[in-house]
């Protein structure tokens, strides 16, 4: 049981301070003039990639100049310009020596004047076609497992679930508060998305590493005869905080971009994604508890306790970082 207590506290910790990073990795490839295109991968140093994986271009297009490579976040960041003879469309994009990583990878294409194209890479499928134009089967599998991989690997919209789940008592009481929040983040991904509303990115983020602290203290305090606003109102709670973590949502979604012929495709399947991967947070998190209630019936408590120091904690660090970075 001491095992696993650190283990909850080492795993809240070392959580990476850029949070709301939309994927470990990524390649985008953006079309300057008819012939001339810029080439940007993210590798990071861990997670079975290595200094050889590197992008393979389409069929005809080859980099030029000096790549320009910057380290930092535990990743290196190349830059290259690339020459293009003639269209990509119908080519391959993809990585060389993937087949080790242990993450997928982001593909952004943007041609000029044709809409934009979000892929997937795999270790199992580490290429794929560039297309005339994406078909909607394409642009929905793609956003929907985008929305799912930003809720698992955006660790604070992760940990705010989770500390909603040590907070709340009862399945209906959860769905209730998890259902105004999905909600309150539907609304203004959507508005922000569609630019129809937006607020500062900077400080969003930071009020989202508060919003896990206010959660964290409420899970302290609380006492059985003396219920607390969070307890008595979570809905409420979860809906003011919800607003705000769609606006961080938004901010990730704005880092592939949109295609443009399928706006709401788009929108609808990542924010799919999102609620299948809150799904899966909370159906862990409520079997995690079950079991130690059963298995553990005297460490509940404390195992709650600790976790929720630990959320605590990871959000206080990244509430001082994103404030005065």
């Amino acid at each position: 049981m001491t095992r696993l207590l650190w283990l909850l506290i080492l795993l809240a910790v070392q959580a990476p301070v850029h949070a709301d990073e939309l994927r470990p990795g990524y390649v985008e490839f953006e079309q300057k003039s008819a012939n001339e295109w810029i080439i940007v991968w993210k590798i990071p140093l861990q997670g079975g990639f290595t200094p050889l994986t590197r992008p393979q271009l389409p069929a005809g297009c080859q980099m030029t100049g000096i790549a320009a490579r910057q380290l930092s976040d535990a990743a290196v960041t190349t830059r290259s310009a690339v020459h293009c003879r003639g269209d990509v469309s119908g080519q391959f994009i993809g990585l060389e020596n993937f087949e080790t990583a242990q993450s997928d990878v982001l593909v952004r294409v943007a041609p000029l004047a044709r809409p934009v194209q979000a892929m997937r890479l795999t270790p199992a499928e580490p290429r794929t076609i560039i297309q005339a134009r994406a078909g909607t089967w394409q642009v929905a599998q793609t956003y929907f497992l985008t929305g799912i991989d930003h809720i698992l690997f955006g660790y604070d919209h992760l940990l705010f679930v989770v500390a909603l789940v040590l907070l709340l008592q009862g399945f209906w009481t959860i769905a209730k508060a998890v259902t105004a929040f999905t909600l309150a983040h539907s609304l203004t991904l959507a508005g922000t998305t569609l630019g129809w509303i937006g607020l500062p990115q900077n400080p969003v983020e930071s009020v989202i590493a508060l919003s896990i602290m206010f959660l964290a203290v409420e899970i302290i305090k609380r006492k059985p005869d003396q219920k607390r606003l969070s307890e008595r109102a979570p809905w409420i709670v979860a809906f003011g905080f919800g607003l705000l973590h769609g606006f961080g949502f938004a901010g990730a979604l704005k880092e592939i971009g949109l295609p443009e012929q399928d706006v709401s495709i788009a929108l609808v399947t990542f924010n799919l994604g999102v609620e299948a991967g809150q799904i899966v947070i909370i159906a862990a998190t409520l079997m995690l508890l079950e079991t130690i209630r059963r298995l553990f019936a005297t460490a509940l408590v404390p195992v709650i306790t600790m976790a929720t120091y630990a959320i605590g904690i990871t959000a206080s660090f990244w509430f001082i970082e994103r404030t005065f970075s």
